[in-house]
């Protein structure tokens, strides 16, 4: 999702993160299906919308989405964030706000799932 949403911004998704913290305002994204998120994204560019502005509303929708379903299933106050996304700063800043806690994230947390299937495999 972010690496198609950072395309269509005409960003990297390192530049997409870095902008969307520092965008003034945001606006509000409605999908969060691939294909009609890209089409949102894509009109509001048409309208001159910022694209800082632009990234800000995609993360949030995202973090708005991923807060409500970790706290539905009840997340603990000590949660790890990894993967590759866990390398971006806004939706890191932003699940933190959410959530009223600090993320654990490792060092190198884009290879978190890797290292358990390479565990795994081993056992």
């Amino acid at each position: 999702f972010l690496e198609v949403m950072a395309t269509a911004l005409g960003l990297s998704l390192e530049e997409m993160g870095l902008q969307a913290l520092q965008a003034e305002g945001e606006v509000k994204i409605s999908s969060m299906c691939t294909v009609f998120a890209e089409s949102e994204v894509t009109g509001l560019i048409a309208r001159g919308t910022p694209r800082p502005e632009i990234a800000r509303g995609l993360h949030e929708a995202i973090c708005d989405r991923a807060s409500a379903l970790l706290k539905r299933v009840g997340v603990q106050r000590e949660l790890v964030f990894a993967g590759g996304v866990a390398r971006n700063p806004c939706l890191r800043a932003l699940l933190e706000e959410r959530l009223g806690f600090p993320l654990l994230v490792p060092e190198n947390p884009q290879i978190v799932g890797a290292l358990g299937a390479a565990l795994d495999a081993l056992s």
